[in-house]
């Protein structure tokens, strides 16, 4: 994961629930690379539930033997709440079986959550407007003209994506 993601999980203004997914058994087996991944894991996910307490950053600091004129400036910084929800999924290794599962499981999972805050989870409207959009795009893909049909963003993206087609 990146360093600014788990900042915001940690330190950040709102709780934000995470899971973590890893396999055991990696298919890209570069020296300790593996055993480092995971161990971020085990250990961010540990940090995230039991974070650490002003008493321990300060006895850090002092066992450290850093200036103690500092330490109430160093201190906010270091001082994690934890009881941040997380999951942690562990794979034995990633295979279209576990993957699959996966799916599955998030797809159970949203759908359950839709029960139980009575909002109807695989609602097509949203999805219906894009498939009309995408029908009205996918003619302009065929040839090599430049497009101003839609808004910047789009036709930015439409336009750059042809130009790299060739």
């Amino acid at each position: 994961g990146q360093h600014a993601f788990y900042q915001l999980i940690h330190q950040g203004t709102k709780m934000v629930p995470c899971d973590f997914i890893a396999p055991a058994i990696t298919h890209n087996p570069l020296s300790d690379h593996h055993q480092k991944l995971l161990s971020n894991f085990f250990a961010q996910t540990e940090a995230l539930a039991f974070g650490k307490s002003r008493e321990v950053v300060e006895q850090e600091y002092r066992d450290q033997g850093k200036d103690p004129a500092t330490l109430d400036y160093v201190v906010p910084f270091k001082v994690f709440e934890g009881n941040r929800p997380t999951n942690s999924i562990l794979l034995r290794e990633i295979t279209p079986f576990s993957l699959g599962a996966l799916i599955a499981l998030y797809e159970h999972k949203i759908f359950t959550q839709g029960v139980i805050l009575n909002i109807f989870t695989f609602d097509q409207w949203g999805v219906e407007l894009g498939k009309q959009l995408a029908n009205r795009i996918l003619p302009e893909l065929k040839d090599g003209k430049e497009i101003s049909s839609h808004d910047s963003s789009t036709n930015g993206l439409i336009n750059r994506y042809k130009a790299w087609r060739g």
